[in-house]
């Protein structure tokens, strides 16, 4: 069996000290648990949410004690607005002086278009056009808008590296799963493209994705809350993987797939990722 790049591997890892990490969405779900394992690995931490909640404050006031008010900024902000993308990417220049990684984490699921999407499925011309429009605006704009703040600084630092978070397959083709399933369609291809156009110039774009279904707020609230497929993974399960991905461990592997419910497989044959990133 592969090492395991969990808090061990991160205090053995010491490009994660002091690296700045902005993460979208990270006051609750998988962006919270991304947050709080980075910051025990003493990284400077950018993260967003879209408004001033409970969970916001709670995930502010657990990373501050980890890691002290001067390595923590914490922004409500739009992802899909350019304005307050460029805005946040300044805060995060002006605070820390560089962006070394980008997690686009943000996301918004079929919550929005039903309660019930797990159980009666709606037929994609069902759906209502403003639920729809906030789904795309944040899962397709989102990331293109907050990758686009951040490149011009992460070219100039002539090094960087976007995770964009995604699904599994079978969620982007499932029946009802419309928008959000084409949605993280849309995210993986554009996530090869960007790799492609960034070559050279010391940038890594990859995927993650969970593997499964997680017990997040994506699912409606329920005692027997499980994924389409019966299962439920918790939101630690990406703690290994994106530990790998936004340290120097991962230096020059970009256009890759990677599935944190996996993980220890992968880590068992890493030696080949740099050869064969793209991992399906």
């Amino acid at each position: 069996m592969g090492q395991r790049w969990g808090l061990h591997a991160m205090i053995l890892d010491n490009s994660l000290k002091n690296r700045s990490i902005l993460i979208t969405g990270g006051s609750r779900g998988l962006g919270r648990e991304m947050c709080l394992h980075l910051a025990k690995a003493g990284v400077k931490l950018c993260f967003t949410a879209t408004k001033r909640s409970s969970e916001f404050l709670k995930t502010l006031e657990e990373a501050t004690k980890i890691l002290g008010c001067k390595n923590v900024l914490a922004e409500i902000a739009n992802v899909s607005d350019p304005k307050a993308m460029e805005r946040l990417a300044l805060s995060c220049i002006e605070k820390f002086s560089r962006i070394d990684v980008l997690i686009n984490n943000a996301g918004r699921g079929m919550r929005l278009i039903s309660e019930n999407f797990n159980t009666i499925p709606t037929k994609f011309w069902e759906a209502d056009p403003a639920a729809w429009s906030k789904i795309v605006e944040t899962n397709i704009n989102g990331p293109f808008m907050a990758t686009r703040a951040v490149i011009p600084y992460m070219i100039q630092q002539k090094f960087g590296k976007i995770i964009n978070v995604s699904t599994s397959s079978q969620t982007m083709i499932r029946k009802g799963y419309s928008p959000y399933g084409p949605s993280k369609t849309f995210l993986e291809a554009a996530s090869r493209t960007w790799a492609k156009d960034l070559e050279g110039m010391g940038i890594d774009v990859n995927v993650l994705l969970p593997g499964g279904a997680t017990d997040t707020d994506l699912l409606p609230p329920s005692k027997n809350k499980k994924g389409a497929d019966g299962n439920l993974l918790s939101p630690s399960v990406m703690n290994d993987a994106i530990v790998w991905l936004v340290s120097d461990q991962s230096n020059g592997i970009s256009g890759g797939r990677f599935i944190a419910r996996y993980w220890e497989d992968l880590c068992a044959r890493r030696n080949d990722l740099r050869l064969n990133p793209q991992i399906m």
